[in-house]
């Protein structure tokens, strides 16, 4: 009885951590941008060629690792002798419910990866496009536009490398930069 116990009452401070995250996180961003980054009132602009800069670099950084992680998925698919589609499956005399259980956990890490970037990256973008023409400061610019395709990067070192306490921080760091970005663009509005 007191295993159960102990577990409702892990669960509950887990839960509560889950809600609290979030906000916790954007707190962070808002007092950062506050006091650290400046907020500049908004006025649509051309970027500036700090943002440019900024979007170019971090584009770049979000190609390498869709790169990585296209190449490490079909990296994945050879060393297990595994194959994209059906077709595939056929011309290769092989049958996909023959796959190693371990290929397909593996196969999986990987799609796990590359779903997680894909979901993360369509936010960014909008984000990063309109913060780049509100006027930030420019140290905000470099801050949130850079350092998400960076937290990108080490989101997907860490999965592949199954350090979950450092996948975390990077996921952590990813979110802060968005909520970064749209948090200063919400002040920004109002100052």
């Amino acid at each position: 009885m007191s295993d159960k116990n102990e577990l409702d009452e892990k669960q509950r401070r887990v839960m509560g951590i889950v809600l609290f995250y979030p906000v916790g996180i954007l707190i962070i961003g808002v007092a950062l941008n506050y006091f650290v980054l400046g907020v500049n009132p908004y006025v649509a602009s051309l970027p500036s060629i700090e943002g440019i800069r900024s979007l170019v670099i971090a584009a770049t950084l979000l190609v390498i690792n869709h790169t990585w992680i296209m190449t490490s998925t079909e990296l994945i698919r050879v060393r297990y002798k595994m194959y994209t589609t059906p077709e595939e499956w056929a011309s290769n005399n092989a049958n996909e419910d023959e796959a190693s259980a371990e290929g397909v956990r593996e196969l999986k890490r990987r799609h796990d990866t590359h779903n997680n970037t894909t979901e993360n990256v369509v936010y960014y973008v909008l984000l990063s496009l309109i913060f780049v023409i509100s006027s930030p400061t420019n140290i905000a610019i470099h801050v949130w536009v850079i350092g998400f395709a960076i937290a990108r990067l080490g989101y997907t070192y860490s999965y592949f490398t199954r350090n979950t306490g450092m996948r975390g921080l990077f996921m952590t760091l990813g979110l802060l930069a968005m909520y970064g970005m749209a948090s200063n663009l919400a002040i920004s509005i109002f100052i």
